[in-house]
């Protein structure tokens, strides 16, 4: 009976969890700093753009843009302007407004009036939009329909794409997969004036 009691209390030993001795505080970790972020002085995000900012202007102009907190490790950017509230042709496509990639990773954002044209001076490519222009192509949805959303996507990637002007938006999503270590969105909404 000894015996059966010493092998019980054994057993019941061996079963206590290690976590019962009290373990070393680990190292507090510091808190996350804020992500990638994107912002413009021409209208709040979320707010309704400008008509200056837009097709509606016959001089419309692309709006300054900044960003701030930017990951480490950043080579280049990317950034889509485009309308997802519209389906072309019943199919998932939406309406691209412009398309601009290998922006510098010392960049800190764009100036208002972009200029039209396949590269940028400091070396960014701005790929063709809808129209097949390389240039940035205001808002523009009509007047009777509900304001659409009008999304800014900026990615932080950690390389530089291998692509020219004439790439599609498929051929830039393809190349930046594996490679965006942030992301930020920026959105205005517009319609045309009665």
């Amino acid at each position: 009976m000894i015996r059966k009691s010493l092998i019980v209390a054994a057993f019941a030993l061996a079963a206590v969890p290690a976590f019962a001795q009290t373990p070393a505080p680990a190292a507090a970790r510091p808190p996350a700093g804020p992500g990638l972020t994107l912002t413009t002085t021409a209208f709040e995000d979320g707010g309704v753009i400008p008509v200056k900012y837009t097709s509606a202007d016959p001089k419309g102009v692309s709006p300054k843009l900044e960003w701030t907190n930017v990951p480490a490790g950043t080579v280049t950017f990317a950034l889509i302007f485009h309308d997802p509230d519209v389906s072309i042709q019943k199919k998932l496509g939406d309406v691209l407004h412009g398309m601009w990639f290998n922006i510098p990773g010392t960049s800190k954002g764009f100036e208002e009036g972009l200029a039209a044209g396949p590269a940028l001076p400091d070396g960014t490519v701005q790929a063709k939009n809808l129209r097949g222009q390389n240039a940035y192509m205001g808002p523009g949805a009509g007047a009777a329909g509900p304001m659409h959303h009008y999304t800014f996507e900026l990615y932080a990637l950690d390389t530089k794409l291998e692509l020219t002007a004439d790439a599609s938006r498929d051929d830039v999503l393809k190349a930046m997969d594996g490679h965006i270590i942030g992301k930020a969105v920026l959105m205005g909404r517009f319609k045309r004036p009665q």
